[in-house]
């Protein structure tokens, strides 16, 4: 077989005769592998390597296009002979039928399979399947594609030893070795790659210990116009903290910042423990502030790098001694409260403690009380009008513009009442008696004595405990004061109370934690920012409900004027059990602030419920 070669690059004739393919090829031949070739020479997979970096750059689409059309013409039409001396006629099949024959098609029946393996995490199954579609001249296309790649480059231990296969060069090998055969052939296909393709590449590439060609190959996909995604920088980014290059992978960083990607807790904490291994001060801060605004509460893990990081020689040595304060100052005024973003202040060890705060959010262990950050009221109408259109957008339409018509009808009110979450507290059926006793009390306390709005499902208002007479009646009487709405059937309520509250500007009554899909969707910034300061939970007892107030103040990372740290982690994220915090100061000024000192406005919402409070906490 003749063969072309452009610098270290095997083109084959079957490449060569795709003039796109190969025109491609001849100029892109050393951009991804540059100077390195030579350090990959002796690698068990180095040819297979060489493909993996060429393949991917190709943008031909045609083989990929006359499959798909053959693939469609196939499945559209069939040939049906009318008798055994007449003419074949093609007959065009239903919606139905065909997607039916798509789905008992040989390449249909392989995608089912492969899915199932991906599910099962099954790669020796997936390449036998592989395998015998090769064989068997079965058209691969991109979907097929994928889940092989994923499963070589994310299943390669579990797959081999739950089927109680060892391959001679291990699990590991195996799905290097077949991934790069596989992605090579892929390429020879013409089958168009796309944002999982890179992915999958990026974490063979990380298994071989590679992040350079990972990060390469992120590059590579924004000359193919595709957007990566936080998934497709984890190789990369997790691959040059792992052998330590912090320059390396502050440039992955970076590039995930240009691409508009959002770092979550998982990548901050590997550059804060990068960064702390590498007595770079000023990584730490600036990352510490990045958690602050995106995290808000760490985890466990990530705290215990905080804490490793305050104790070590190289955070004593960090910060400034001599501090401009009215800068500091004007940079507390300019963030809304609670950080000041000037840099580490003072010098000195630090002393470290779990702690917990007070009721007012004093500092058990330092005795600095911590502020209250306000919400920017142009933040909560963008927020109700974004937290409108997915209502619309998951409800019936008509439904939720009813909502909001009455909901301007009859508003605003003082407080939000989630019916059916109060009405099961601690209760195995729904109590109306328990529901109506925090309607009265939320109502005494209420600045303006009006009603909160209940907000209960249709089927709660009709069914079950609601045909009792007496529960007939408080509802009549709730219906009767504008303040009981009704959702419809079909609806999701925590749309309907989440939105009223947040249009209103008040009070949200409800033990919901909020954490499922529906709220993520709401993002991570500003909801858990709203959310700390209009939830209002409760504990029953026979003594009837006690309500524990928003805080005042703010459940998050927080830099003092004095250059302390508080740090909020998630244990103890309940009415039960107290928050725990972790508190960093300077030893030399671990002294009691000034007790003339008073935390930041609270908001007018949690002012109006500040007096006169019978059974808050």
């Amino acid at each position: 077989m003749a063969m072309l070669f452009t610098g270290s690059l095997l083109i084959t004739p079957t490449l060569a005769r795709n003039s796109t393919l190969f025109t491609f090829f001849t100029k892109t031949s050393f951009l991804l592998f540059g100077q390195k070739s030579h350090a990959y020479s002796t690698h068990p997979h180095y040819s297979s390597l060489i493909s993996l970096k060429s393949i991917i750059t190709s943008k031909n689409k045609s083989f990929s296009m006359n499959k798909r059309t053959q693939l469609s013409t196939s499945v559209h039409s069939a040939t049906i002979p009318t008798d055994e001396s007449s003419t074949p006629t093609t007959t065009v099949l239903s919606n139905k039928a065909r997607k039916k024959a798509h789905r008992e098609s040989p390449e249909g029946l392989l995608r089912l399979n492969l899915d199932m393996c991906s599910k099962r995490g099954d790669l020796v199954e997936a390449l036998r399947l592989y395998d015998d579609a090769r064989s068997n001249g079965i058209p691969l296309n991109q979907h097929h594609y994928n889940v092989l790649l994923y499963l070589c480059s994310s299943s390669q231990t579990s797959s081999v030893e739950s089927s109680g296969v060892r391959n001679e060069e291990g699990s590991l090998h195996l799905g290097l070795r077949r991934g790069f055969e596989i992605f090579q052939q892929m390429g020879i296909d013409g089958i168009t790659p796309n944002e999982a393709t890179f992915t999958s590449a990026a974490r063979l590439a990380a298994a071989m210990e590679d992040p350079e060609m990972a990060f390469d190959l992120i590059k590579k996909m924004t000359s193919f116009d595709i957007p990566p995604k936080l998934r497709s920088y984890g190789p990369a980014l997790f691959g040059f903290c792992k052998k330590g290059e912090a320059d390396k992978a502050y440039e992955v960083d970076a590039h995930m910042v240009a691409s508009g990607v959002s770092a979550e807790e998982t990548e901050l904490a590997a550059l804060l423990q990068l960064s702390a291994n590498a007595a770079r001060g000023d990584r730490v801060y600036e990352i510490l502030h990045r958690l602050r605004a995106t995290v808000r509460q760490v985890s466990e893990s990530t705290a215990e790098i905080l804490e490793s990081w305050f104790k070590s020689d190289a955070a004593a040595e960090v910060g400034e001694e001599n501090w401009d304060v009215e800068k500091v100052k004007e940079g507390v005024v300019k963030g809304g409260g609670g950080w000041h973003g000037q840099g580490w202040l003072g010098k000195g060890k630090w002393e470290v403690v779990r702690t917990e705060m007070d009721e007012k959010g004093t500092c058990h262990s330092c005795g600095e009380r911590l502020v209250s950050i306000d919400i920017d009221p142009l933040e909560t109408e963008n927020f109700a009008s974004s937290l409108s259109n997915l209502a619309c957008q998951r409800e019936v339409k008509a439904d939720f513009n009813s909502f909001q018509e009455w909901l301007c009808q009859h508003g605003p009110f003082d407080a939000v009442i989630d019916g059916a979450n109060v009405g099961l507290i601690n209760q195995h059926n729904f109590s109306f008696f328990q529901l109506n006793s925090v309607v009265n009390r939320i109502r005494q306390i209420s600045p303006s004595k009006r009603m909160p709005l209940i907000v209960l499902h249709s089927r709660r208002v009709k069914d079950g405990p609601a045909q009792n007479p007496n529960n007939k009646k408080l509802l009549e009487n709730w219906k009767k004061s504008g303040a009981l709405y009704a959702t419809p059937s079909g609806s999701n309520d925590d749309w309907y109370w989440l939105y009223a509250a947040v249009s209103c500007k008040c009070l949200l009554v409800t033990n919901d934690e909020m954490r499922d899909h529906l709220f993520q969707l709401l993002g991570t910034n500003f909801f858990p920012r709203w959310k700390e300061k209009h939830q209002v939970r409760l504990t029953i007892s026979r003594n009837g409900p006690t309500f524990h107030m928003p805080p005042p103040y703010s459940i998050v990372i927080q830099e003092s004027e004095r250059g302390s740290w508080h740090i909020p982690t998630v244990t103890g994220d309940n009415i039960e059990t107290p928050k725990q915090w972790l508190c960093a100061t300077r030893s030399q000024s671990n002294t009691v602030p000034d007790p003339t000192r008073k935390s930041s406005s609270m908001g007018e919402l949690t002012r109006l419920f500040s007096t006169n409070k019978p059974n808050v906490v």
